[in-house]
């Protein structure tokens, strides 16, 4: 199966470059493809379960989906991200 989450807190290239990163590594998810213009992010689970573990490494990443509040913690963790795939 197929879904994009909506997220907040992209806010370039390393931004991509860390979700793309992460996300790549969880067990079943495939295909992951981030539009940092339309603040988007687009992957292939097999599993529900497996769609919610993407949505919590986001949520640990400091990318939250749109429906969750964007807390200053949750902004800093985004900025730690940006930082680390800028590194890269």
């Amino acid at each position: 199966m197929k879904t994009t989450i909506a997220v907040q807190n992209i806010k370039c290239g390393g931004c991509v470059n860390t979700i793309t990163n992460k996300l790549s590594k969880i067990e079943n998810i495939q295909n992951v493809q981030v539009n940092k213009e339309s603040s988007s992010v687009a992957f292939r689970y097999f599993e529900p379960e497996d769609a919610f573990k993407v949505r919590e490494k986001l949520r640990d990443l400091g990318y939250l989906a749109v429906d969750d509040r964007n807390t200053l913690v949750s902004k800093a963790n985004s900025f730690i991200s940006y930082a680390t795939g800028k590194m890269r």
